[in-house]
């Protein structure tokens, strides 16, 4: 359920072409449904413009399906993340989409994409979690463009695409190792910036402690920093800074 079902709802409602008890069957499920093993946000929609998400890790295979199919009745889409091949055949919804180097799986992003988030990543091993971040706002409904593999091993890289960041309205910087190219991108444009680490690189790199660390320290005032390897929740706050105006004028 989004905004614009439910106004749909209410507005068949008022002009007489939905009974009292058919706009019931259609709102009974919010704010959420009981499937025993989950209880179904049907309603997060629309308090924070970014609906429930099915994180697959550590769920049966049968819940993810149960959950998705719950979803997919209400508000005809969903978005799993970490998923595997095995959970997408099984899903077996033609028309769903399966990312494989990232586990993403969704059906029915939105179709309207408004204003540009640009998704950057330091190396190739960085791109699992890139594209999650950039999967993530291109289901939300935010125009997405990516920048792979522009590190600070060959800074020249980035400063030739310098024309990219000044297009965008937000910015996610996705960087292992070290994670210093957060703070580089930081000191090229007035464009809010959101660092994800990775736990990409070697022994010191702790498993992307140190990139977080990093990014937590940046001399560069005013970037966002989420956690280790969280490419959704990147893509999550990246749309919402996309969006912010947009919504205003609509």
């Amino acid at each position: 359920m989004d905004t614009q079902k439910l106004k749909g709802i209410l507005s068949q409602l008022r002009n007489g072409e939905l009974s009292i008890d058919d706009a019931y069957n259609k709102l009974k499920h919010l704010p959420f449904e009981d499937l025993s093993t989950a209880k179904i946000d049907h309603h997060r929609h629309i308090r924070t413009n970014i609906p429930e998400v099915i994180f697959a890790p550590n769920k049966k295979i049968d819940d993810i399906i149960r959950i998705a199919q719950s979803m997919f009745e209400r508000s005809g889409r969903f978005l799993i993340t970490r998923a595997t091949e095995e959970i997408y055949y099984k899903l077996n919804y033609k028309e769903a989409k399966y990312y494989p180097a990232s586990g993403v799986i969704f059906y029915g992003d939105e179709k309207v994409k408004r204003g540009k988030v640009l998704v950057i990543s330091a190396g190739t091993s960085d791109i699992p979690i890139a594209e999650e971040a950039e999967l993530t706002a291109l289901y939300l409904g935010s125009s997405v463009k990516r920048l792979y593999d522009v590190g600070v091993a060959g800074i020249h890289r980035i400063l030739n695409h310098r024309h990219m960041l000044e297009e965008a309205k937000s910015i996610i910087v996705v960087a292992g190792m070290e994670g210093a190219l957060p703070s580089v991108v930081g000191g090229l444009t007035d464009r809010p910036i959101i660092a994800v680490p990775t736990s990409v690189g070697y022994g010191a790199n702790l498993g992307g402690l140190s990139a977080l660390l990093t990014m937590l320290n940046s001399c560069v005032p005013g970037i966002a920093v989420v956690n280790i390897d969280n490419g959704f929740g990147a893509g999550c706050l990246a749309h919402r800074i996309n969006i912010l105006g947009i919504r205003d004028l609509e």
